[in-house]
């Protein structure tokens, strides 16, 4: 008999009002449990506006201890769904010192586990350098009452590394919060070739390692409040792939809950007619550890 898990994936946008964007949050996870998911995925930095536009130490005042009010507005609502949350907030670790950063909550409300991205991008209208400083916590796996969560975050899903040291740990899942969306001003050619890259390269992440992929991003249009003109339409399409990449549901670019049932069990079956793992010849792979090979 197969390993059926109903997964719910919280497509948002946010505003300026933290409150406003804690109850859609909330809104968004009960509607999930009310189809029937048990693990329910909010998009990144999902307590705010994506401040990253631009730089501006007054905008640390958004980072919180780790276990600070997200955490625990997200534990209250997994004690009272019995549900699996995988969340994320802006980590203030220490003074000077933050990280982005996902959490997951057991169905208890317990803290199950912490993932702090590990690839931090630097372009603009993702000044994400400025305020966050790399992961230190490696690409280690969230062991929960549900299964082992490989939990990435954003710009780590355009990396096949993590993605396969994910699964080389044992993830059942790679599941990547995301805020990602178009620069308004290039065209609608460009939007759609970024768009579709975003899709294609997870995808990628789940033929390569026969595992499901949950994508969850943002969406909605966020001004540049400094008035530089960096402003953001985040395009939403969250998406559930299957282990031999194929595209089992995907949300628009509104808000949305998608709810997706998946076979845990077929992984195993794909791994066994796509041995990859197999056929890795790691014997040959020692310059991927250097940055360029000329």
């Amino acid at each position: 008999m197969s390993r059926i898990l109903k997964v719910g994936l919280v497509q948002q946008a946010m505003d300026p009002d933290i409150e406003s964007n804690h109850r859609r949050s909330l809104e968004g996870i009960a509607e999930a449990v009310a189809q029937g998911a048990e693990l329910v995925v909010l998009p990144e930095l999902h307590a705010s506006e994506y401040f990253c536009k631009y730089q501006d130490p007054a905008l640390f005042e958004l980072a919180e201890p780790l276990d600070g009010p997200t955490r625990h507005l997200l534990a209250d609502a997994a004690r009272a769904h019995d549900c699996v949350i995988v969340g994320s907030l802006f980590e203030a670790r220490a003074p000077g010192l933050a990280h982005n950063t996902g959490i997951v909550l057991e169905r208890d409300g317990s803290l199950a586990g912490v993932y702090r991205k590990m690839h931090i991008p630097d372009d603009p209208g993702y000044n994400e350098k400025f305020y966050f400083t790399p992961g230190d916590l490696g690409f280690e796996p969230i062991d929960t009452s549900l299964g082992r969560l490989g939990l990435l975050v954003c710009w780590d899903q355009w990396y096949p590394e993590a993605a396969r040291l994910m699964a080389m740990a044992g993830a059942e899942l790679l599941i990547y919060p995301t805020a990602i969306g178009a620069d308004p001003n290039d065209s609608e050619d460009e939007q759609h070739r970024q768009l579709d890259a975003w899709r294609t390269i997870q995808r990628g992440h789940a033929v390569a390692n026969g595992l499901p992929v949950l994508a969850c991003n943002r969406v909605g249009y966020e001004p540049d409040r400094s008035g530089a003109g960096r402003d953001a339409e985040f395009w939403g399409h969250s998406f559930v792939a299957g282990p031999q990449g194929e595209l089992l549901d995907e949300a628009g670019s509104e808000q949305e809950v998608l709810v997706v049932e998946l076979d845990m069990d077929r992984g195993e079956d794909v791994r066994r007619i796509w041995p990859f793992l197999r056929d890795r010849r790691i014997d040959a792979y020692g310059d991927l550890l250097k940055r360029w090979r000329r």
